[in-house]
């Protein structure tokens, strides 16, 4: 009876042993990025990652050196109709005006009033100009920790207007695959962007899995100071001293990081210059711009392939054929993603 006890005990320990095994299988085997359609675009990530982590490869690169940098509007999450900072922008008039009523009969400050009212072709009429004044009345002026808190409270309340969700429930599911995927690897992930620096700061981490420290943006200055109370401040002023936008992507990237990235996401011209610089550095590397062509699903917008021309995110002809010349893998959201995202 014993023996018979002992047999069983000792079937039972490798039964489990083999299912133990089978799962280790089976999850070795999952699909990393299980809302990439199949084809040479998942492929092209999937080798890239296998010819850099893997220490047989001739192309192996150190930890220490493994930086992947990722452009945010557009790239990481919708941008269109209008970018998440400039609605930010745009939400705080009301309380500027409410402090300061003289501005309702100024402009821009009128034509945002105009717009926040329900006129929706208001804002076209704004320029540059105009759009840099409104930025400089709400972004400048406030301590950055008042300005942190504010941001995260908005970020927390505000809805985008087609999918009525908060803009941090519209990143793209196939991008925070690669995100994660990379950092299994371990890459080191950062966020370039010619968005406001504070501004991507205060979500980045819960959003993205993204340290505020590995996101440079544009920024403004600072001035250190003393409150009422006596307590240390930094403010926040109108003056730009970081313009992370085309060839200042690359720049901040040498500033900020010291390294040359080996993998670069992007989706418009402001992207070109870190996805050329990226891609001529040796070894393997891997530049991909994302290309909105799913108007169902997402929008679409170019005007590269015959798609509407648009001011948000401009993805021109010749910076398609720049791709095409130069090796970038062009993602086109209808044909490589699966699923857009997560709540789909």
């Amino acid at each position: 009876m014993t023996l018979i006890r002992r047999l069983s005990t000792a079937a039972r320990i490798l039964a489990v042993g083999v299912l133990l095994t089978l799962g280790t299988g089976v999850r070795a085997q999952a699909d990393p990025l299980p809302s990439w359609n199949e084809g040479p675009t998942k492929q092209a990530i999937l080798s890239f990652v296998q010819a850099t982590t893997d220490p047989a490869s001739p192309t192996f690169v150190p930890p220490p050196e493994r930086i992947a940098t990722f452009d945010q509007d557009g790239t990481l999450w919708v941008s269109h109709p209008i970018y998440t900072q400039v609605m930010y922008c745009l939400e705080r008039v009301p309380a500027l005006v409410k402090a300061n009523p003289a501005l309702a009969q100024e402009e821009p400050f009128k034509t945002v009033m105009r717009f926040l009212a329900g006129d929706r072709a208001a804002i076209a009429t704004l320029d540059e100009k105009d759009l840099a004044k409104i930025a400089a009345a709400t972004l400048t002026g406030m301590s950055v920790d008042a300005f942190n808190a504010d941001v995260k409270r908005w970020i927390s309340e505000a809805r985008d207007p087609r999918w009525k969700r908060p803009y941090t429930e519209l990143t793209y599911l196939p991008m925070q695959e690669v995100l994660r995927l990379l950092r299994r690897s371990g890459y080191q992930t950062y966020i370039v962007t010619g968005g406001g620096q504070d501004f991507v700061r205060a979500y980045s981490d819960g959003t993205y899995g993204i340290s505020p420290a590995q996101v440079i943006g544009s920024a403004d200055a600072t001035k250190y100071g003393y409150a009422k109370d006596g307590a240390p401040v930094l403010t926040k002023e109108p003056k730009l001293l970081l313009h992370d936008d085309g060839p200042g992507k690359p720049e901040a990237i040498h500033l900020m990081i010291g390294r040359r990235p080996q993998a670069a996401f992007g989706n418009s011209g402001g992207d070109a210059q870190m996805l050329e610089y990226t891609k001529a550095g040796e070894g393997a590397r891997l530049s991909m711009i994302v290309l909105h062509d799913d108007a169902r699903r997402e929008y679409a917008y170019g005007p590269a392939q015959g798609l509407p021309d648009t001011k948000i995110g401009t993805f021109p002809q010749a910076l398609y054929d720049q791709a095409k010349q130069q090796g970038w893998v062009v993602i086109s959201m209808k044909d490589d993603w699966k699923t857009i995202f997560a709540f789909e």
